[in-house]
């Protein structure tokens, strides 16, 4: 009886104890003083990117670039996945501003003059000189060629809305109103990947990995259903990035990076 009652014991601690999410230790490494209203992120040449007051700003130390585009009302999206090709997203206006390095614009692409119909709900920048859009008018994922000014449907339509997107050059993440998580493929074919918990706040760092907000708690959730919860010092922040093992915490104070080790 002795050894039954230990055994039962035994399996009950090793069930709380993976019921819970184990943490993640974090290491600060800097913290930097900024003055914006967003912060969107950084480039590998060191380069950190902000909005305030709808313009643009790209820093470091003591360089600034900037631009803005009043006509075009307020920046929706900004895709820093190429620093020397920079999409600016304009919802509004159904428009999108390439910009250089230099923050120079390259070329305004307004998709009300499309040939074929674009009302653009999500834009990213993808491979061979192309964007990523999914037109709300058919519920559809497409590519545009911003060389060849081509357009092209790639995707089956989906009834739900968007909740989220994120994309690089091959892929095109979303997750719906329903938090369900789906890729799609430059060649249109799409991948229900899992159904995610609530959030505040998403970023998606891999194929099979998450960092969620929730509460200002941040944990890091994969496909086999495990959560690390991040320690870090913020009890509350506007936002978070992730990149190459950092992970930058913005508040009203500024920046804060920690480096963490993602399992």
């Amino acid at each position: 009886m002795k050894n039954l009652i230990l055994f039962f014991f035994f399996c009950t601690t090793i069930s709380i104890a993976f019921g819970q999410n184990q943490k993640l230790l974090s290491s600060k490494i800097n913290h930097l003083t900024i003055d914006a209203d967003q912060f969107l992120g950084y480039d590998q040449f060191g380069y950190y990117y902000t909005l305030k007051n709808n313009v643009f700003s790209k820093i470091k130390d003591t360089e600034t670039l900037e631009y803005k585009n009043i006509s075009l009302g307020k920046i929706t999206k900004v895709d820093l996945l190429n620093p020397l090709k920079i999409v600016l997203f304009y919802e509004n206006f159904n428009t999108v501003i390439l910009l250089d390095n230099q923050l120079n614009e390259t070329q305004k692409i307004n998709f009300s003059e499309n040939t074929v119909p674009i009302v653009a709900t999500a834009i990213g920048i993808a491979s061979q000189n192309q964007l990523w859009i999914y037109n709300s008018l058919n519920q559809q994922i497409g590519l545009y060629d911003y060389l060849k000014k081509d357009y092209k449907t790639i995707s089956t339509s989906f009834p739900e809305s968007i909740k989220y997107y994120q994309s690089d050059f091959n892929t095109f993440h979303w997750i719906d109103k329903k938090n369900n998580w789906f890729s799609c493929d430059i060649f249109g074919k799409i991948t229900k990947k899992e159904k995610i918990s609530d959030f505040d706040s998403i970023e998606i760092i891999s194929d099979n990995q998450l960092i969620i907000s929730k509460d200002s708690i941040l944990t890091i959730d994969n496909e086999k259903n495990q959560k690390f919860e991040i320690e870090i010092l913020e009890k509350t922040f506007k936002k978070f990035c992730y990149k190459d093992q950092i992970l930058s915490i913005f508040t009203s104070q500024g920046i804060t990076n920690y480096k963490i080790i993602i399992p």
